[in-house]
């Protein structure tokens, strides 16, 4: 186990649930509040919805990897858990970003984000490289 993963996973697990609270019960009563149009408020509820669902995803995956890591892969599991906290940062924090400040900033930061997700994955997919199977406890 690696420790600061599982740690930084549970905390982007309890903002993730706050967050989508939010979302589902005050969000949208806020926004009408700022005087912002409906049609834009669907459109924010529709970002942060994305933003959640990512972000929740993403935390399982940091979670998972924190929780099975040992010691002959952990440069491939430490790249791959930065690039997803990269990931969360950067695509679920310029839609949330969006949503509740209406910027983001940068164009660029919700896609390199995004670009962040899939190199985690693909960090993950390396981890499978040169792994040797299980041994079989199975009795055939």
């Amino acid at each position: 186990m690696i420790r600061w993963i599982v740690l930084v996973a549970g905390l982007l697990g309890a903002a993730g649930v706050a967050v989508g609270a939010n979302a589902a019960h005050g969000l949208e009563s806020s926004l009408a509040e700022q005087g912002i149009d409906a049609e834009e408020i669907v459109k924010r509820l529709d970002q942060c919805d994305v933003a959640v669902r990512y972000h929740m995803t993403h935390m399982l995956a940091l979670l998972v990897l924190g929780l099975q890591a040992g010691p002959t892969r952990l440069r491939r599991t430490t790249a791959a858990s930065i690039f997803f906290l990269l990931g969360i940062a950067l695509f679920s924090g310029g839609l949330y970003s969006m949503v509740y400040l209406g910027e983001m900033g940068h164009w660029a930061i919700v896609p390199c984000g995004g670009l962040c997700f899939m190199l985690g994955w693909l960090s993950v997919a390396s981890l499978a490289i040169g792994a040797r199977p299980a041994a079989s406890t199975d009795a055939h």
